[in-house]
């Protein structure tokens, strides 16, 4: 019989952290270490959330989070795979888990770190294989916006031109502040609070107006522990607060059902990736869309020239042969 069953491990050695003890270590760790202290709040829930689905997950299968081998890790990965994740998913998931015993390590509660040794599952998609709007779906969904002039249909306008032209994630436009609208001589510019670092966003000047004028026209925003919100709920109940992602991905899922180009493995982040493929295909320079999208590393950015490269440059269409 399998001893974990018995008595818990807590209780035979009081020395040992309880699962509440390794989870207030790992938020000192987020706080103190990640980001170089500076952490964003949602990477700090982001962090807990994942590792809350792990303790959850051990205590389904009467495992010591604080005992927990390499072999429990490769279990929960099994069941991550099981469920459906994506390759991707599972390897954010095991390497917030291995700093999460890194924090422990750093406590002394662990000599080891039982995810060093699991890798993620191998990624078999192909390096193209992005989810991308054809760029008369990006015309359609940027005219499906109602032109009523209403403060929902405006904040739509100036979201989706940010997010379709301009290649903003979601997570973005939720943390955008009205400060954050700036003048660089001729050019409007915004302050863009990104994953891992801030970057500076030249705007279309579309895209430009199109803020200006929902800024214009909306209620007085609820300004928040982030700042003055640039994009805001509508309604009675939360009006002029902050939009969230939640409710942006709403939005967004509600247009692309719409112009009825909504499927699985489509939506909202679609739109940054489409951005991305269009500055590509209208301007061959894969560092100025790099800069664009705030890409760390131009592998990533990659992607999009490989999508518009094969396509306009089919070598199997050379060969000069018919069916």
């Amino acid at each position: 019989m399998n001893s974990r069953n018995l008595i818990p491990i807590a209780v035979l050695h009081p020395a040992l952290p309880t699962p509440d003890d390794l989870l207030d270590a790992f938020a000192q760790f987020l706080r103190i270490d990640v980001a170089n202290g500076d952490a964003s709040l949602d990477t700090i829930a982001g962090y807990r959330s994942q590792v809350a689905q792990w303790v959850d997950w051990c205590a389904a299968n009467s495992i010591d989070p604080a005992m927990a081998t390499e072999h429990d890790v490769k279990l929960y990965r099994q069941s991550l795979v099981e469920s459906g994740y994506k390759a991707s998913s599972i390897s954010h998931k095991l390497v917030v888990l291995r700093r999460f015993y890194a924090s422990a390590q750093q406590r002394g509660w662990r000599s080891d770190n039982p995810v060093d040794g699991v890798k993620a599952p191998r990624d078999k998609r192909p390096v193209d294989d992005v989810p991308v709007l054809a760029e008369v779906d990006v015309a359609l969904l940027l005219r499906a916006v109602p032109k009523d002039g209403t403060e929902a249909s405006l904040r739509d306008r100036a979201m989706l031109g940010l997010m379709a032209l301009q290649g903003l994630r979601t997570v973005e436009v939720h943390r955008a502040n009205v400060e954050d609208l700036q003048t660089r001589g001729e050019s409007a510019v915004l302050h863009v609070r990104g994953k891992g670092r801030d970057r500076l966003a030249y705007l279309r000047p579309d895209v430009a107006s199109a803020i200006e004028e929902y800024l214009a026209t909306k209620r007085e925003a609820v300004p928040d522990e982030q700042g003055t919100p640039m994009f805001c709920a509508v309604g009675n109940r939360s009006g002029g607060r902050r939009l969230s992602r939640r409710g942006a991905r709403q939005i967004v899922d509600g247009y692309l059902k719409l112009i009825e180009v909504k499927r699985p493995g489509l939506s909202n982040h679609a739109l940054r990736h489409s951005a991305g493929t269009l500055a590509y295909r209208y301007s061959k320079d894969i560092r100025a869309v790099q800069d664009m999208l705030g890409h760390a590393s131009p592998t990533t950015t990659a992607r999009y020239a490989h999508i518009v490269d094969r396509e306009q440059d089919n070598v199997a269409a050379k060969v000069p042969l018919k069916l």
